[in-house]
């Protein structure tokens, strides 16, 4: 079967390295089209991944099209590669925010599966939940989820509107995580210890207490009285982050990142 990547940014290369190192596709499989940048194409092209195409008429010859291009690009796109869609084609977008329905009516095809990654996924250990609609076929949903698999872990969920909390979740999770990171190594820093190792210490701590949570069978608030004995330095640090309701801070940021991702879709 042959794939046709639009974008050869980040996530397109991504998508492409993880094919052809998972061995699910080969160089003359895989085709990525790219038109924006002559430095791009010029380095996509020493890469030898795919074949790379800077024109459309080649689209056709896909199964399965994937639409890796920023959202605010995606009725431009969608306008210049109409006339050379096919209605047997399957369609994958990871396009933050670009609804199933604003795809549909924008190349006039059915067979849509919108899913949304997140940064990991360029080392193998992403994210990725995903939905189709009812004309995927169950052998092309599985065909699409093992794809997606390349790159990490997969969720399918039932609902679109599911995958603008995703976005919210894991999409933006990671940056979440390296600024509350950030504030650690900043307060390190603030205590006397050099960047180097205040580095060294948190990039540790997150590392090891991931590692602890996923091996043992206790929940976040069991692992926190776990660490924080009764009067001591973690309790004390726990006390400072309820009063100042960073949970909820937290909970509100989330929220935001989901609304926006609703008016994206708009």
């Amino acid at each position: 079967m042959k794939i046709l990547i639009i974008g050869g940014g980040n996530m397109g290369l991504t998508y492409a390295r993880s094919f052809i190192n998972s061995h699910v596709v080969n160089a003359e499989q895989l085709m990525i089209l790219e038109k924006d940048k002559d430095d791009r194409i010029e380095n996509l092209a020493r890469l030898g991944l795919a074949q790379i195409i800077t024109d459309y008429t080649k689209i056709p010859e896909a199964e399965l099209v994937i639409l890796a291009v920023k959202p605010q690009d995606a009725a431009s796109l969608f306008s210049k590669i109409k006339p050379y869609v096919d209605a047997s084609q399957v369609f994958l977008s990871i396009m933050a925010g670009i609804t199933i329905q604003t795809i549909r009516e924008g190349l006039q095809v059915n067979k849509i599966i919108r899913a949304m990654p997140n940064l990991p996924a360029q080392i193998g250990s992403g994210m990725t939940a995903f939905t189709a609609t009812e004309e995927v076929s169950r052998f092309e949903e599985q065909w699409i989820q093992n794809l997606l698999q390349t790159t990490g872990k997969t969720l399918n969920v039932q609902h679109e509107t599911q995958i603008d909390v995703v976005t919210a979740i894991s999409g933006s999770g990671p940056a979440y995580i390296y600024y509350f990171m950030e504030s650690m190594i900043k307060a390190a820093m603030s205590m006397g210890i050099r960047t180097a190792e205040a580095e060294l210490l948190v990039k540790q701590t997150f590392f090891g207490a991931l590692q602890l949570y996923q091996q043992g069978n206790f929940s976040c608030s069991e692992w926190i009285q776990k660490v924080a004995s009764k009067g001591g330095t973690t309790e004390a640090a726990i006390h400072v982050f309820e009063e100042g309701h960073l949970d909820q801070i937290i909970i509100d940021g989330a929220k935001a990142a989901f609304q926006r991702a609703v008016e994206l879709g708009k």
